[in-house]
């Protein structure tokens, strides 16, 4: 069993670091998806073995009282910032003057949050905050959870390392989405997103955010010679390091470096606020030395700001498939970031308030964390009579009564027959996450729903090929193939369908976590919040959410409809439950089977209609415990609950 959470282990380290680090995954998601299932169900069933670098301590599920301070060893200092050719050709001429031959190293300076890992023998112990450069914050736990950071080393050294833990561009519109659905405030730029979330007290919000870094200092004492040597160090012990970095002779050579970076700055998929350029030999960097706040050796080139002014035409009231009313300010013309913008986001309401944003204003734009383009502030000195911009009462798609909860920053519709939530529940119900049914975007969406042949996500399945060719513009062949992904759709895993049917709070992640847990949707729905709350990575936010929308007739009937179409309503590779042997149960399975795989035992359960816990309680009503039974049997027999053997699971 050692060896083979060694070589598990050994395994998923490597694949992960293919993956998040070099870019070039061996295995398949599926193929790490059951490696990384065997090690949960070894560790779990020997909790002993656990080793301090397995891939595990990667997800959540753990909340932190807070964070204590944390002095660092070797204190981080700031950069000094230049903003133009002349204020870099100083900090040359001041370097020269002592070292006239200094080469230079130029990096991007990432946007994001100053980090400092610490390990001993190997092990990462310490992972905290810059703070004030001498005193941080210890976010060990929720550093753990950044996929790209090693928590072993390949040897055992003690070393301290330095760099920025940042949110990649396609995480921060992901999590933005996310955070608009749920009618909560966005975040302003990944840089706030990243810090946001790295200061969470619930490790699995650090796990689903998405967080990657770059390391660019060894803060220990250090055998290279040059921060080019520091670099490939650093890549070989495992750290994520940027490699579009460039060597420089001269000053003129540093520049060409920054216009080049800054004419490709946008496609970059993180977000970059300069460039930092050290002297790159490292002896002269100990003879420059420091000044109280800043090395001698560096500084910081930012890149200007890019806004822009542009008139605000009208707004548009748009609402996503949760309801939120979501306002987006329709623009003359600008070119920001190296695209033409007219259309900029308000965010909501209070913003609007806030800023004290009228039609007709001056505004200015920029595009937030470089990606979404955001109305920053009003040029007041531009205003004429414009007027305080209307805020509408009435749904713009049903005319509904909107309603702007005291716990949100959004308006909501919550009529659930509004149509606009309707055809967005459907596009998403047909999403790739979701129920992936290809051609079934926001154009046949539309149609199909305004001829009156959808009115929800069960009519996709009463869809025929006549249906679709009285569509404008649907040829047979197009409408052929739409017809045989909605037929294909029904075999999908459970998990899509349940992703798909857009429940707040409950994501793709959670959906499949779910599934694995009961195993169909019927189980699912018969579920309590308590069964629901108690599983790992989850709570009582997603448990409550689920009862609330299962509680529904409308859904009761919903789910019916889908069964009675031929939608599979179960998690694949499981057999659905009616009315099971052990159905409502709580089993918790311990100690060593000798005929039967944790995991093959586990499913086994729960076809039988048994929900399999982690751990004993007064709520447990069986347990199957194999050889070497630990506590968990010791807490059964103290509770006076009832234990099997594995014989007996067999002869089920």
């Amino acid at each position: 069993m050692k060896t083979r959470i060694n070589e598990l282990v050994e395994l998923l380290n490597r694949y992960a670091d293919e993956y998040y680090r070099l870019d070039s995954p061996s295995v398949s998601d599926a193929d790490y998806d059951r490696l990384y299932r065997e090690l949960v169900d070894l560790e779990t069933a020997h909790p002993e073995l656990i080793l301090p670098n397995s891939p595990t301590h990667r997800v959540g599920g753990k909340i932190l009282d807070g964070f204590e301070k944390y002095t660092h060893i070797y204190p981080l200092y700031s950069l000094q910032d230049a903003f133009s050719l002349e204020e870099l050709q100083t900090f040359d001429e001041r370097v020269r003057k002592e070292f006239p031959h200094a080469t230079y190293i130029c990096e991007l300076k990432i946007d994001g949050l100053s980090i400092s890992l610490t390990y001993e023998a190997g092990r990462l112990v310490v992972g905290a905050t810059r703070g004030d450069g001498n005193v941080g914050e210890n976010i060990t736990e929720n550093l753990k959870r950044v996929k790209d950071i090693p928590l072993t080393l390949p040897e055992p050294l003690d070393i301290t390392v330095r760099g920025e833990c940042y949110m990649p561009k396609a995480s921060f519109e992901r999590v933005n989405l996310e955070r608009q659905e749920k009618g909560e405030a966005e975040f302003a730029n990944p840089r706030n997103a990243a810090a946001g979330t790295l200061r969470q007290l619930d490790t699995g919000v650090v796990a689903q955010r998405g967080l990657s870094t770059f390391l660019y200092q060894e803060a220990s004492p250090t055998d290279a010679s040059s921060q080019s040597q520091v670099l490939a160090e650093l890549d070989r012990l495992g750290f994520t390091t940027n490699h579009d970095y460039a060597l420089a002779d001269s000053i003129s050579e540093v520049w060409n470096f920054i216009e080049s970076i800054a004419a490709k700055r946008n496609e970059l998929p993180y977000e970059i606020d300069g460039i930092v350029i050290k002297v790159n030999d490292l002896a002269i960097q100990e003879e420059l030395g420091f000044t109280v706040k800043a090395p001698r050796w560096a500084v910081a080139y930012k890149f200007p700001a890019e806004e822009k002014e542009a008139e605000i035409l009208s707004v548009d009231w748009t609402v996503g498939r949760t309801g939120v009313v979501t306002p987006t300010a329709n623009l003359t013309p600008v070119q920001l970031a190296g695209t033409t913008v007219s259309r900029a986001t308000l965010h909501n309401v209070d913003y609007i308030a806030e800023k004290d944003i009228r039609i007709g204003d001056t505004v200015i734009v920029y595009k937030a964390g470089d990606i979404i383009p955001a109305v920053l502030r009003v040029v007041e000195e531009k205003r004429d009579q414009q007027e305080v911009m209307p805020i509408p009462v009435d749904c713009p798609s049903c005319a509904s009564p909107l309603m702007h909860y005291e716990d949100e920053v959004a308006l909501r519709c919550i009529n659930p027959h509004c149509p606009s939530q309707i055809m967005n529940r459907l596009e998403h119900f047909a999403s790739r996450d979701a129920m992936n049914i290809a051609g079934l975007g926001t154009s046949i969406v539309e149609k199909l729903f305004k001829a009156g042949l959808v009115k929800d996500v069960a009519d996709i399945y009463q869809i025929t090929v006549d249906d679709l060719l009285k569509l404008e513009g649907i040829k047979e062949k197009s409408a052929a193939k739409l017809y045989q992904a909605i037929q294909t759709s029904k075999e999908n895993s459970a998990e899509k369908l349940l992703f798909g049917l857009g429940i707040r709070h409950v994501g793709s992640k959670a959906s499949k976590i779910l599934l694995e847990k009961f195993v169909s949707l019927e189980n699912l729905a018969r579920a309590s919040a308590e069964d629901i709350a108690q599983i790992e990575g989850l709570g009582r936010v997603i448990a409550k959410s689920l009862v609330s929308y299962f509680a529904s007739q409308g859904v009761q009937e919903l789910l019916a409809e889908l069964k009675s179409a031929g939608v599979n309503l179960v998690y694949t590779g499981q057999v659905a439950v009616e009315d099971g042997l052990l159905s409502g149960m709580t089993v918790v399975l311990t100690g060593k089977l000798e005929r039967l795989k944790r995991s093959e035992a586990k499913a086994k359960l729960e076809s039988l209609g048994a929900n399999v816990a982690g751990s004993v309680s007064k709520k447990t009503n069986l347990v199957v415990a194999g050889s070497d039974a630990g506590s968990k049997l010791t807490k059964a027999q103290e509770l006076g609950i009832e234990v099997k053997d594995e014989a007996w699971l067999e002869s089920l």
